[in-house]
């Protein structure tokens, strides 16, 4: 037992090692702008650019649109597969999983060949652009989305919950959004915050589709002309990113608990 617990510290330590050691390599480097001096001044031009707060902001919209629209796309279809036709899940799980599986790069350039000509000519606008920029991050989205949905409903006891509403006079609507919608609330959160840095820190299919209005292509683009400025940005989203996943943590605390007793009520 103690060898046992010696070498898995031994496993630790190197596993952090190789997590913390390239990310200070980075913020100091970020740091040394002014010669022989530790300064910030590379954020700080990162902040003052206008661009900056622009990319990100677009980025931050197309991300609250991805979620509204992934929520209200795989909520109601991981509710009834699990209701009425448990045994599509397979089949569902396995679509989830595709996105690991096909390329971004592979999957822009399907939307443009698809989308650009007769009878739907969605890249001549701006709307349709953002539409295609939508519909392809929901399906970038959809692994992570799916995942959190259905271990939420996995926690509780639809089968009961929906048979319990239904005696009572409620509808399809009225069970989703009074019943199956609070009791996923930290799945949807989840899901939410996962989707919403997938979204910000993606290259891919912004380049193609909006270019440098993303956040994703203008952090590549100060990669290619600002080397101090390209580490303060990777920093900076690896902070929003951090930031995030511990928002997650702290709004579940002591809700996963409370959601398995409302499912057993």
């Amino acid at each position: 037992m103690k060898r046992r617990s010696f070498w898995s510290w031994v496993w630790i330590v190197l596993g952090s090692l190789y997590f913390i050691l390239p990310l200070y390599s980075t913020f100091d480097f970020s740091l040394r702008e002014k010669k022989g001096v530790l300064s910030f001044l590379s954020y700080k031009n990162v902040f003052i650019d206008p661009n900056f707060w622009d990319t990100i902001g677009f980025s931050l919209e197309i991300a609250i649109f991805t979620i509204i629209v992934s929520i209200l796309l795989v909520v109601p279809t991981v509710y009834w597969i699990r209701l009425r036709l448990p045994q599509l899940r397979g089949i569902l799980e396995f679509i989830s999983m595709l996105p690991f599986v096909i390329p971004a790069i592979v999957l822009v350039f399907g939307m443009i060949r698809v989308f650009s000509g007769a009878p739907f000519f969605l890249t001549d606008t701006y709307f349709g652009t953002y539409a295609l920029l939508v519909a392809g991050y929901v399906v970038l989205a959809l692994p992570y989305v799916f995942r959190a949905v259905d271990t939420g409903l996995a926690a509780i006891d639809v089968v009961s919950l929906t048979q319990a509403a239904q005696s009572l006079g409620a509808n399809f609507g009225t069970i989703l959004i009074r019943l199956i919608f609070p009791n996923l609330k930290v799945a949807i959160l989840s899901s939410a915050f996962l989707t919403l840095a997938t979204v910000v820190g993606e290259y891919t299919i912004a380049s193609f589709l909006v270019g440098i209005k993303a956040f994703g292509p203008y952090m590549s683009l100060i990669g290619q002309n600002k080397t101090y400025e390209s580490s303060s940005l990777a920093i900076i989203s690896f902070m929003f990113t951090w930031s995030f996943m511990g928002l997650i943590q702290l709004l579940s605390r002591g809700k996963a608990a409370s959601t398995s007793l409302a499912g057993a009520r």
